[in-house]
């Protein structure tokens, strides 16, 4: 997860995202999940058509003497509406690309943010649901047509509705309250169309979100999507954090009750809310509390399961309040992107790096890039733009205490995507190891998740416990 390289113009880039086993609200009704293709397709193609008609009526205007700030703020606001309205009503890959782009967010200048926060914080807990009938067929499909006599309660609607499926609130035959996730069908025909479709309108879709590249995004998206449709693969990675966190007293991760081909019955965890509303509306004590809790799960995972959750996705993290409704545990859903780490945890050279860099140790730093691949042969890279352009990693190791905000998530931003800053250069130097992949889009998807928490944690007390080669030898 603490890749020390941020390739150009992908530096917020995280994890593609999944739908989350959680209790929330839903957007509306829609009848099924849309699967023609030409018709999926033309709502896509209509998005950069109808900014580009709102745009044309905003020029008009402002001849006609409206004031520019009022004419773009309209304009961005109806873009926002328009843009992930549809993403979230296609599902598929297009409303996983939209949840992807909630967590950039923070990311943004505030004049682009403002008008986008809503409908992209609202992507990260809702979407539309599909029919009761459908699910039923799914089930039949999936756990053959005895289901009903394990599963003996399915409640008519669901609790919560993502991407590439939704979930249910039901009751096992042993009395146990479960989440019952039932994939979409033509779910991964239509995740792939959209996200081939989304790759060739990176281009045109690009100005509906000032300031973010597009098309590496969408490509982060693609790399993972076969092992997010296969949910006996997600099954294996959840029974396997179940089992590491059992009885935790911080954390609580439901175990798997039956798996069908696009069906998983997990245990219910019963949640008033995701880190999604404490992003919205969370006290301090409650931003601080999970956002500690949250990062430290993230490296906690790797060192007892050899895997690291990579979809730290708000909604996939559930607080879990003290019965005098005090910050309590955090539970954690949806395992459908886990990196299964090579060595059977996070690597030793990347804490080991991350500590060399905070120590403005120019000959170790360097040497270890190498040896890792981070700097090919015969590649040159000043030392001390080197180290300025690691700073984003190592600030927050540098401090008992480091808070997240999303003004330094702008600043870094700025700092890396600049063309006119010196650090610009160094990413153009920079490889990223295929087994530093899905850690480093981790990594940067959870600073995205911190930075909209505004959370203040003990961040390198964190990383001197779970991360190896991290804490100072000497």
């Amino acid at each position: 997860m603490f890749s020390l390289m941020l390739p150009r113009r992908t530096w917020f880039a995280p994890a593609p995202l999944t739908v989350g086993l959680s209790s929330s609200g839903t957007l509306g009704v829609m009848a099924d999940l849309p699967r023609k293709a030409a018709a999926r397709t033309a709502r896509l193609a209509a998005l950069p058509l109808g900014y580009a008609g709102r745009t044309a009526v905003g020029f008009g205007r402002r001849m006609g003497g409206a004031p520019a700030e009022t004419v773009l703020s309209e304009i961005q606001q109806r873009t926002a509406e328009q843009l992930f309205r549809t993403l979230g009503e296609l599902k598929g890959g297009a409303m996983k690309f939209g949840q992807v782009l909630s967590v950039l967010e923070s990311a943004l200048p505030e004049e682009v943010a403002g008008p986008y926060r809503e409908q992209l914080t609202r992507l990260q807990d809702d979407a539309p649901p599909m029919p009761t009938q459908t699910v039923r067929d799914q089930l039949t499909k999936d756990l053959g047509a005895d289901w009903a006599d394990r599963l003996v309660w399915l409640d008519g609607g669901p609790t919560a509705a993502a991407s590439i499926g939704q979930v249910h609130r039901g009751r096992w035959a042993d009395d146990r309250e479960v989440a019952v996730k039932v994939q979409y069908p033509g779910a991964g025909d239509a995740l792939l169309s959209d996200l081939r479709q989304l790759a060739r309108l990176a281009r045109t879709v690009g100005p509906l979100v000032p300031g973010v590249d597009i098309k590496p995004l969408i490509a982060e998206v693609q790399a993972r999507a076969s092992d997010e449709l296969d949910y006996t693969l997600e099954a294996e990675a959840q029974r396997a954090f179940a089992a590491a966190f059992r009885d935790d007293p911080d954390f609580v991760v439901p175990d798997v009750v039956e798996v069908g081909e696009s069906t998983l019955v997990t245990e219910w965890l019963e949640s008033p809310h995701s880190l999604a509303t404490v992003i919205r509306e969370g006290s301090q004590e409650e931003r601080d509390h999970y956002g500690q809790l949250f990062v430290r799960f993230l490296f906690a995972g790797p060192a007892r399961t050899g895997m690291l959750h990579a979809d730290p996705h708000p909604g996939n993290f559930r607080i879990l309040p003290t019965e005098d409704g005090r910050p309590g545990r955090l539970g954690v859903l949806d395992f459908g992107a886990v990196a299964r780490l090579d060595g059977g945890g996070l690597p030793e050279a990347m804490g080991r790096l991350i500590r060399v860099a905070a120590q403005a140790d120019h000959e170790q730093l360097e040497q270890g890039l190498r040896e890792e691949g981070f700097i090919k042969d015969r590649v040159r890279v000043d030392p001390d733009l080197l180290l300025d352009y690691l700073a984003p990693f190592v600030e927050p190791t540098k401090v008992e205490s480091f808070r997240f905000t999303r003004e330094w998530m702008r600043e870094q931003f700025q700092r890396i995507n600049n063309p006119r800053e010196p650090t610009y250069t160094v990413a153009l130097k920079l490889n990223l190891p295929p087994n530093y992949m899905l850690i480093h889009r981790t990594w940067l998807g959870a600073i995205g998740v911190l930075s909209q928490l505004g959370a203040e944690a003990p961040f390198k007390a964190i990383l001197e416990e779970y991360l190896p080669g991290f804490a100072d030898p000497t």
